[in-house]
């Protein structure tokens, strides 16, 4: 599966052959069929392998003991669009397969609820803790996120559009506005 995503992520969706993904998994062609049956079966299974991965670092941000402000710190480091070109390649292809493969639309909106449900959770905790000032962290947590994800796209489609430095800034502006912190404390 790491090999598929690794594959994936470098040729997309639309240009992975599963011969591609054999080569790269040290395995034969006839192997990756015998285990998925079909070239889109194992596009869903890797997506969700990939998609499963990231789901236990939101869980671990999530159950984590530390401050609110910890975990957002943790939250935003592990979304950032700075983090992971391979990942944010394959989360963004995916997104665009999604409208028409269900087993990808399934996945993708798994993994989208929980990474709201985890920073939404932060952000009421943060809130009830006194740290944050925040009268609609539901809200609150779709801008963020929508700017984060806004930015990859920019990043990984139009290249060097915005340095990786001015996007971390953006980010933890965004979230500091919204949560009444200063950018510094992110």
């Amino acid at each position: 599966m790491k090999a598929s995503c690794e594959v994936i992520a470098a040729q997309g969706f639309g240009h992975t052959r599963t011969i591609d993904i054999a080569r790269a998994a040290g395995v034969s062609q006839a192997l990756l069929f015998y285990h998925f049956e079909t070239k889109d079966r194992l596009f869903a299974e890797a997506f969700a392998y990939a998609a499963r991965r990231h789901m236990e670092s939101l869980a671990a941000v999530e159950h984590s003991p530390k401050p609110p402000l910890d975990r957002l710190r943790a939250l935003l480091r592990l979304s950032s669009p700075t983090a992971s070109p391979e990942g944010w390649r394959l989360w963004i292809d995916a997104w665009a397969e999604s409208m028409r493969n269900k087993d990808l639309q399934r996945t993708s909106r798994r993994l989208d609820v929980q990474s709201r449900q985890v920073m939404q959770s932060i952000i009421e905790a943060g809130v009830a803790a006194g740290d944050f000032t925040c009268p609609d962290p539901e809200g609150s947590t779709w801008r963020i996120f929508a700017l984060g994800d806004g930015l990859a796209i920019q990043m990984n489609v139009h290249g060097r559009v915005l340095p990786r430095r001015r996007v971390t800034e953006l980010v933890k502006t965004a979230a500091a506005r919204e949560l009444g912190l200063s950018a510094d404390d992110l």
